[in-house]
């Protein structure tokens, strides 16, 4: 059976928002949330947050968690999870799975991971990213929200923080929204590490459109209701609000 292993990367330095990672959502640190939700996912043989700020690693080891210590130059978070694979698993299997979950994505919900692991597995794919929907029309306007265009296949051909897809002729048409939760292949991981950055990437500062300018395939898993990422304060003050009415909190809070 592939192994899977989940990678949760988290900095105290944010230009929106310094030192979210240890933000109280309902009297808990919001790294605290990421990690137990990953947990209760029951998918991971090993959940490790990748951090660069001992802040993170000592509230996460107090938790019982485990944490590893990583450079503080990297500017995506992918290399950040690069850094911690290679540090841990050195020669491990090429074909495990890495689940990317990133340190503000406080309403990862745990049944979403297993079907990450499932997607990858069933369409023998190298990448899949976790995309939920859109209702509120300012988080389509919201350059903090990235947008993601899907094919019918599946496939994510666009990604970007303008509001796509346009508004002016079908404003009923629906949008969708990257998130901060990608499983790879573990070599796939290494490989698209491993290649320069492009202009749309930099452009847009997603680094998936790196996937896209190369021409290989990111698949879509698309849940059932909006996620957020934590960005702001505003965006924490929402969140609370959620992880306060969603059944999987009461099971570790």
């Amino acid at each position: 059976m592939t192994n899977a292993i989940c990678i949760i990367p988290a900095r105290m330095a944010s230009s929106r928002f310094p030192g979210k990672p240890l933000a109280p959502l309902l009297d808990m640190p919001l790294i605290l949330h990421v990690w137990h939700r990953c947990l209760l996912s029951g998918v991971f043989s090993r959940i490790i947050v990748a951090t660069c700020d001992a802040e993170i690693r000592d509230c996460v080891t107090s938790a019982g968690g485990e944490a590893v210590m990583t450079a503080d130059t990297h500017e995506r978070c992918t290399d950040r999870v690069t850094e911690a694979d290679t540090i841990l698993f050195p020669g491990a299997a090429t074909q495990d799975i890495i689940t990317m979950v990133q340190g503000d994505e406080v309403l990862v919900d745990p049944p979403s991971l297993a079907l990450m692991r499932d997607a990858l597995i069933e369409r023998n794919a190298d990448a899949v990213n976790f995309i939920s929907p859109i209702e509120d029309p300012a988080d389509g306007d919201d350059v903090n929200v990235v947008k993601a265009v899907i094919a019918p296949d599946g496939r994510i051909i666009y990604l970007s923080r303008a509001a796509v897809p346009s508004r002016s002729r079908s404003p009923e048409a629906p949008m969708f929204q990257q998130t901060g939760i990608i499983a790879f292949r573990r070599d796939f991981l290494a490989r698209f590490s491993a290649l320069p950055q492009t202009p749309l990437e930099r452009h847009e500062s997603i680094d998936m459109l790196r996937l896209i300018e190369y021409n290989l395939p990111l698949y879509a898993v698309t849940g059932d209701r909006p996620t957020i990422g934590v960005d702001t304060e505003q965006d924490r003050q929402r969140a609370e609000q959620v992880l306060a009415d969603d059944p999987h909190t009461r099971r570790y809070l």
